[in-house]
């Protein structure tokens, strides 16, 4: 049978893993009953495991019948939930309060699941091996760079030729339309920390004091207009302020005011030039107005750059798989950040997006990922399960062809 039939075939075992994981989510890098989960669902198959020591990851790896010293290929599922209360009225929804999988990152799991079972299956086709990477902590704990330090990529005794992973969408496409692009496909990812040190006093007397909000107010608006002054629009920076806090009533002027800001870009040059020019911008306005300032960066995730080659692969493949009218061209990157970066900072590959907006609900507006209302369509598994694994079988062909 053809791998997508045989995918359709388990896609019930899948739903209800992906249920399963669902009801019981778990956040950060210690997922022990994602853990179990995945651990159960890999039973019985020819694969050597090993668990994380730092986190709660699980790496399988499949050799071909004959693999040994073959190319090796690396597929990547995320499993942590986000600290989101859910409102999406699913019967299967979150059974731990406050927490949700609002990502899909539950989806990614089982499909890698799916993806194992089918080439598990097919072992003696396999001319290489194929490294299952089942990852906690994607959100905002690093998880992949965690991975990486305990030896992932060096799983299989070799590099990888090739990395992939897939993210599903509650919105913006249509189920099972798949989208990619060659070169930055998500941004990178950083806290900007600013805090404005003033002197408190009575608020009928601000010119006895040095009063830091006005001044933490203005580099608010400062900053977004060094964004548009700056920076070429071609290769965009996005700068929100997310968290801003100072004093605790109406007639006191407080000593500080701080605030937090998510910082996006696109290339290393931008990131580099957008550090120098922010901190500069702050501690410029801070001396005018006679207070200090203290500012820094946060590192996050880099820039996720999809690899040309792979990139155009990979959308062949996806486009085999589904048909050409199902796999459409990402104009421009997503403004979202993902540690998948990190391992294609070694690795070369590619990063796609698989539509999984429910029957019945408009793409452009229904809930996006994240949202305490966001709903995936369960349909997508199978196709998610056989995409991941038409892209290890097909790149292991494609490497043991250049080499035999």
């Amino acid at each position: 049978m053809a791998v997508r039939d045989d995918a359709e075939a388990i896609a019930p075992e899948l739903v209800r893993l992906r249920r399963a994981i669902h009801r019981e989510p778990e956040i950060g890098l210690h997922l022990p009953a994602t853990q179990r989960k995945v651990l159960g669902a890999l039973a019985g198959l020819p694969l050597e495991i090993s668990l994380g020591a730092a986190l709660s990851s699980v790496t399988a790896v499949l050799r071909g019948a004959g693999a040994d010293g073959g190319p090796v290929v690396l597929l990547r599922g995320d499993m942590d939930a986000l600290p989101v209360a859910e409102r999406s009225g699913l019967d299967f929804a979150s059974q731990t309060e406050g927490v949700m999988h609002a990502c899909g990152h539950d989806l990614h799991t089982a499909m890698l699941a799916g993806a194992a079972r089918l080439l598990a299956a097919r072992q003696d086709e396999l001319p290489g091996t194929v490294v299952f990477m089942f990852q906690p902590g994607e959100e905002g704990h690093a998880g992949a760079r965690l991975m990486i330090s305990e030896g992932v990529l060096d799983a299989a005794g070799q590099r990888p030729v090739a990395a992939y992973a897939l993210h599903v969408a509650s919105s913006e496409w249509p189920a099972r339309v798949c989208s990619t692009r060659p070169g930055p496909m998500l941004a990178a990812a950083e806290i900007l920390e600013v805090t404005v040190q003033g002197h408190g006093g009575h608020g009928s007397q601000p010119h006895l004091a040095a009063d830091p909000i006005p001044v933490a107010c203005e580099m608010v608006t400062a900053l977004q207009t060094l964004v548009t002054r700056k920076f070429d629009v071609f290769d965009p920076v996005v700068i929100t302020v997310g968290s801003f806090h100072a004093g605790t009533t109406d007639n006191v002027i407080p000593d500080e005011a701080r605030f937090l800001a998510t910082v996006r870009t696109f290339s290393a040059d931008a990131r580099d030039r957008l550090r120098a020019s922010a901190l500069a911008l702050l501690g410029g306005i801070a001396g005018a107005h006679g207070v200090t300032v203290s500012a820094g960066f946060h590192d996050g995730y880099p820039v996720t750059v999809n690899d040309d080659a792979e990139t155009q692969f990979a959308a062949r493949v996806a486009a085999g798989l589904l048909g050409e009218e199902l796999c459409v061209a990402q104009p421009s990157p997503l403004t979202g950040a993902e540690d998948f970066s990190f391992v294609l900072e070694q690795v070369p590959g590619a990063y796609l997006m698989l539509g999984a907006c429910p029957p019945g609900a408009d793409p452009a507006t229904a809930p996006n990922n994240h949202a305490a209302d966001a709903v995936f369509d369960d349909s997508v598994l199978g196709i998610g399960a056989a995409l991941y694994a038409e892209l290890a079988l097909q790149r292991l062909a494609s490497a043991a062809s250049q080499t035999g």
